[in-house]
């Protein structure tokens, strides 16, 4: 029989049988792990892989430098590895390397994969949220869906509390959510605005009690700065944080601080990041279907 901890594998989901032509060999592992099935099925579809993808040792990697920011008083911040247009090969490598929480952009690929992949994995969305894709995504993912992290109007945020309210996979597990802010300014970036946070961080915790505030999130805008230097967007979220924490009665530190990916991870880290969300840095460029 099957893994209590894998899902039923389709090879004619829309995803397809040709993301599994790439699977490393070293996904043997996964065998040992007990997220494979022993049966004879199982074993010759792990003899079918081959092909090394670095994804495995890019983790670890990443993960030994997050450690070394660490302090006493910093646990080390958590990696959450940016999966989107990835094929499942790629994230069962990196979940053989031990990573177990990956963020996703679009709502349909994360169902996809949510059904495909391990149980124990930890989804992060942190793609364009609309009211309107609320409870597909919640009830698609189910439980395995662990925070929403673009969450920047009452009207999603209420949308995604109803959706957890009638799912009946969560079994009313709340769902963590976190703001996003727009800290840089830019037309182009989601999120609201700074000064607007607060008082949207109160209103939702006031009214959606099937959601918790875990923190808050940013993009930020791309800057040339010196090694030394702090960005200014990763400090403007540590400053929002402050009056949120303030406004909804809670300590600062409980709140949570997502900002950095492959680019600035290690300086928004060194300004208190608690979640840093690196993709390509792990899974190489992103490619996108034709």
């Amino acid at each position: 029989g099957l893994h209590a901890g894998w899902k039923p594998l389709s090879l004619h989901m829309r995803m397809g049988a040709a993301t599994f032509a790439h699977f490393p060999s070293s996904l043997a592992m996964l065998t040992s792990l007990g997220v494979f099935p022993s049966h004879l099925a199982g074993r010759r579809l792990l003899a079918s892989m081959s092909g090394v993808s670095g994804v495995g040792e890019a983790i670890s990697t990443t993960r030994a430098r997050i450690a070394a920011l660490g302090t006493p008083t910093r646990p080390p911040a958590r990696l959450v590895a940016v999966s989107k247009t990835k094929p499942p090969a790629l994230l069962l490598e990196a979940y053989a390397a031990g990573q177990r929480d990956f963020g996703e952009n679009y709502a349909q690929e994360l169902i996809d994969k949510a059904a495909l992949l391990p149980a124990d994995i930890s989804w992060r969305y942190i793609g364009a949220c609309q009211s309107n894709k609320a409870k597909m995504l919640v009830h698609g993912v189910g439980p395995g869906l662990v925070c929403v992290e673009t969450v920047d109007r009452l009207k999603v945020a209420k949308a995604l509390n109803q959706a957890v309210a009638s799912s009946l996979t969560r079994s009313k597990i709340p769902l963590g959510i976190m703001l996003q802010v727009n800290t840089s300014g830019e037309d182009s970036k989601s999120g609201c605005d700074p000064a607007e946070a607060p008082g949207l961080a109160k209103e939702i915790v006031d009214s959606c009690p099937h959601l918790t505030l875990a923190g808050l999130m940013t993009i930020g805008a791309p800057r040339e700065l010196a090694p030394e230097e702090d960005d200014p967007d990763f400090v403007k979220l540590a400053e929002v944080r402050q009056a949120v924490a303030g406004l909804v009665g809670v300590p600062p530190d409980s709140l949570e601080l997502s900002m950095g990916m492959s680019g600035d991870w290690e300086r928004a880290i060194r300004q208190g990041s608690t979640s840093v969300r690196v993709g390509s840095a792990i899974f190489g460029a992103r490619s996108y279907p034709a």
